[in-house]
């Protein structure tokens, strides 16, 4: 209902309010800041803190003193919990308000609601992760863990916020606006596919440039499939924990007469590409072949190939559900897929692989996005 005084009136009554008195009908909440850093292998930085009751982990961060920016906050909780000062926080990649009846806060605290800003604390070197110095009278430990984990050991609304803000990073979306850990905007094609980086054991592993040795058989084919304007498809699929993201390709089967002719398939079946003059790339070293029931030391072939054609989403005849199809540059490929150093590496092969086979631009920084259901034109 609109207020019978003119708008003249209106201001006069305000104005004769005093400063105190005009500041005592404002609302109060908290501020709060925390922090996104990773390991190499885009595990997420979480500290154990003494003193709360129950066993759930944090972020690291803490909260806004009085005439602090957040931002200063993050600055100074990093170094007095990690003993990092110069670590360098290079923008904001979530804020999320807090309601005061949220479900996740302690019983018997009385909260006003909360501010929460989360920074990007960008990739620690392995240097660096050894030099972390905890302060023992507030944090017990610190680990990187998977994002499927580290969601396990966070209150329920700081795991939704630590994803939202960490899918920013590898999304290069901008900075998510959650409201109780949901967004309030547009959601983001990792968050509305709940996509996560997974640890892989063989993430170091080099990656062998000439002709695979007749001694090791070829049990997987996977490529960086290239679309015009120098991205790349990346397939994903759902499960229990989350959905993990993969390049085309897949287990060589006894059907195929080339590793290729692995790839045209498996492309064509998960993602619905359309493939022309596939090139390797390299070779990594399975040692034990543990996923292929134990078949000792084989190669899993890497290659680029340019799409031509990418057709209408169906379902994958070997799971029975259709993945969701993505478009990202190389490099945040390479992090998705949580292969490190080597993978960025392995990434920059392909782009310059790309440039000069097929004269493709290097990938502009651009939000990953979703390949429309029906496919895509490519010029």
């Amino acid at each position: 209902m609109s207020s019978s005084l003119p708008p003249s009136s209106r201001v006069a009554s305000q104005s004769v309010l005093s400063a105190a008195q005009y500041a005592a009908t404002r609302h109060a909440v908290w501020l709060g800041a925390a922090a996104i850093i990773t390991d190499q292998v885009g595990r997420v930085l979480l500290v154990h803190p003494t003193y709360h009751e129950d066993d759930r982990w944090l972020l690291p961060g803490g909260v806004v003193e009085p005439g602090e920016h957040p931002l200063d906050t993050c600055r100074r909780e990093i170094t007095e919990e990690l003993g990092l000062p110069n670590l360098p926080l290079t923008g904001v990649l979530a804020v999320n308000s807090l309601s005061s009846h949220q479900a996740d806060l302690r019983s018997g605290m009385s909260c006003p609601g909360e501010i929460r800003y989360v920074f990007d604390g960008g990739t620690l070197t392995a240097d660096q992760a050894e030099a972390i110095c905890l302060p023992r009278e507030e944090l017990s430990e610190f680990a990187f863990f998977e994002t499927r984990d580290a969601v396990q050991r966070l209150r329920s609304v700081d795991g939704q916020i630590m994803l939202a803000a960490y899918r920013a990073r590898l999304g290069n979306t901008a900075t998510a606006h959650l409201a109780d850990g949901q967004h309030v905007l547009d959601v983001p094609a990792l968050d509305h596919h709940d996509v996560h980086v997974r640890y892989r054991p063989m993430w170091d592993s080099p990656l062998n440039r000439g002709p695979v040795p007749e001694r090791h058989p070829v049990q997987q084919a996977w490529a960086w499939c290239f679309v015009p304007d120098g991205r790349v498809v990346l397939v994903a699929d759902p499960g229990p924990r989350g959905t993990l993201p993969m390049l085309p390709g897949g287990t060589v089967e006894r059907t195929d007469a080339t590793p290729e002719d692995t790839l045209h398939r498996e492309a064509a079946e998960e993602a619905q590409l359309t493939l022309t003059d596939p090139v390797r790339l390299g070779w990594v070293l399975d040692e034990t072949g543990k996923v292929y029931g134990g078949v000792g030391p084989n190669a899993r072939l890497r290659l680029a190939a340019l799409v031509t054609a990418i057709g209408p989403a169906a379902v994958d005849p070997a799971t029975g559900h259709p993945f969701a199809r993505l478009l990202a540059t190389p490099a945040q490929t390479a992090a998705l897929l949580g292969w490190g150093p080597p993978g960025a590496r392995q990434a920059q092969l392909a782009v310059d692989t790309a440039r000069e086979r097929w004269g493709l631009p290097t990938a502009s920084p651009s939000a990953i996005e979703e390949i429309p259901a029906e496919g895509m034109r490519l010029s």
